[in-house]
């Protein structure tokens, strides 16, 4: 029984030791994701590198509806990721998108994963690319202040 109470003592240690590292590193669930759809991304095109220019591209460029309309991730989240935003139909407050402003983003990967297949298919009528996703984290990333109040 002692020799239980000592290995499960190591392996609470060494659990307790790699989430400290993993929280001293400051990865960010953003950062994961990231490198999920980049790994995904390069399985199709090995020089796949996520760019911040093509996520903002990808941010602002408007897709036509099935009803006809168009939209695209601004239409709600507003130009600027940083800031709050509305929806289009339901005039919803939404939360920032950027990370740095809105720290509840991105908490749980698969609350993510769900998001983006919804999004992706009302707007986009498909859902999206892995390299389309990494792009758009790694854009929101960069986007770290508000639109100041006039």
């Amino acid at each position: 029984m002692k020799k239980l109470n000592i290995v499960l003592a190591a392996f609470l240690g060494l659990a307790a030791l790699s989430t400290q590292a993993y929280a001293a590193s400051n990865v960010t669930n953003a950062e994961v994701l990231t490198k999920k759809y980049t790994g995904i991304a390069q399985t199709v095109n090995p020089e796949f590198v996520p760019s911040v220019a093509e996520g903002k591209t990808f941010y602002n460029r408007k897709f036509k509806l099935k009803d006809g309309k168009e939209a695209a991730c601004a239409s709600c989240h507003t130009s600027n990721p940083a800031d709050a935003g509305k929806h289009i139909v339901t005039g919803k407050a939404i939360a920032p998108l950027a990370p740095a402003v809105n720290k509840k983003r991105f908490r749980s990967l698969d609350k993510v994963e769900d998001k983006f297949t919804e999004h992706c298919n009302d707007i986009l009528g498909a859902d999206c690319t892995a390299g389309e996703k990494a792009n758009y984290i790694v854009y929101l990333l960069t986007e770290r202040t508000p639109t100041a109040k006039k």
